[in-house]
């Protein structure tokens, strides 16, 4: 159901604040109130779902991941983290059982950035790290986020309300595909996430001068098109020149985009990641660097603005070795990785302790309508999430 809850026909988009996302929400509200969930949305728009603890319980274990999308999106990356937390919580409904703790399952509003170009909304609103700047950026039609959080029934003024002020917490826990090859290569169902890697985000502009295809010769030209594939195949060759650095240009603008004009301006992204985060701030000046001195060579000017900027992430001894004894009591075969992406976990860890569960999926495929999963792995994770539930209540 949620696969058809787009603003697009034909593929999968499902941004920030959209009716889409509105669609979305009906849906996981009814599954939710089904496994005796109370719930609510929050002012950034994040859907939180709570299963009280038994009598006396005073802490909360938060499980969840986010709720939109990428353009053209696969199914699986963030909703399956929602769906496989709601049907451990189901168990435990189901059998009339109470943990010494509440569970909250989250909905994460925002982790792709695919409206207003910046990451993680839900979780940096539910960590109380929220930057009320965001609040004037404006979407590709003009619509400001404060006013795409009225329209989508928050207060943009009361966003520090959604800190979390829930009491004590015991952790965040986010089960997410692998977005990778190495479980598939392994012949293992789902893996124990070790730490989540570092990024850097930046909007770049070339401006050169827009001119006539025809007319203006080739050495009087201030192509701004050209300048950033300069750039763009740059990135490429020195990424793949240093070990555990990746660099991704995925977006690009052409202005005035006419088939018999010079472009006089492009707009792109770049995306820096590394798991040491010096190494990758070394990288991404490099980069940068690299950017003003192409522009400077061929007359056309450059300008940077920062979008992101999150530091690596090591996940909580505590959890991971709970999440590892889930797994090898359950008769699988237990390994770490790291996580080459972003999640919602990273910004959680500001919060309080994170642990990541990886599950499967065919050929490493992500943020593609490929991405695909199989029943048998998520039966696994639903499995493994629960007995971490078992564990954990155990302990406490």
């Amino acid at each position: 159901m949620l696969r058809g809850c787009s603003e697009e026909f034909d593929r999968l988009t499902r941004p920030f604040a959209s009716e889409a996302m509105r669609r979305a929400h009906d849906h996981l509200s009814w599954w939710m109130r089904e496994a005796g969930m109370s719930i609510r949305q929050d002012n950034i728009g994040n859907l939180r779902g709570r299963y009280e603890g038994a009598a006396g319980a005073d802490s909360t274990l938060i499980l969840g991941s986010h709720l939109d999308s990428v353009r053209d999106a696969g199914k699986y990356d963030g909703p399956l983290g929602v769906i496989v937390a709601l049907a451990a919580v189901q168990r435990l409904h189901d059998s009339g059982s109470r943990l010494p703790f509440a569970v909250e399952v989250v909905g994460f509003a925002d982790e792709e950035g695919l409206r207003y170009g910046t990451t993680y909304l839900g979780s940096r609103a539910l960590a109380g790290v929220f930057d009320v700047a965001d609040l004037e950026r404006a979407d590709a039609n003009g619509v400001t986020m404060a006013g795409a959080i009225r329209e989508f029934g928050g207060n943009p003024q009361r966003i520090g309300d959604d800190r979390w002020s829930g009491g004590e917490l015991l952790g965040y826990c986010e089960v997410h595909i692998e977005q990778g090859p190495v479980l598939e290569a392994r012949g293992l169902p789902v893996g124990v996430v070790s730490a989540i890697t570092g990024q850097s985000r930046y909007h770049l502009t070339f401006t050169g001068e827009a001119a006539h295809a025809g007319t203006t010769p080739m050495d009087h030209r201030k192509d701004a098109l050209v300048a950033a594939s300069v750039l763009v195949q740059a990135v490429e060759a020195y990424a793949a020149g240093q070990e555990g650095l990746v660099a991704t240009v995925g977006q690009l603008t052409v202005q005035p985009g006419a088939a018999n004009v010079v472009p006089g301006k492009v707009t792109l992204s770049l995306d820096v990641r590394h798991p040491d985060d010096a190494q990758r701030r070394i990288a991404a000046e490099h980069l940068l660097d690299v950017a003003a001195q192409i522009g400077k060579h061929r007359g056309i000017a450059v300008s940077t603005r920062p979008v992101g900027d999150n530091g690596a992430v090591a996940c909580s001894t505590r959890l991971t070795t709970t999440l590892e004894q889930a797994i090898e009591d359950l008769g699988n075969t237990s390994i770490k990785l790291a996580s080459g992406a972003g999640h919602d976990a990273a910004v959680m860890a500001g919060l309080t302790d994170v642990a990541m569960l990886f599950v499967r999926c065919k050929g490493g495929i992500s943020h593609n309508p490929a991405e695909s999963v199989s029943e048998d792995d998520v039966a696994v994770a639903i499995d493994v999430l629960s007995k971490f539930l078992e564990l954990l209540a155990a302990a406490n």
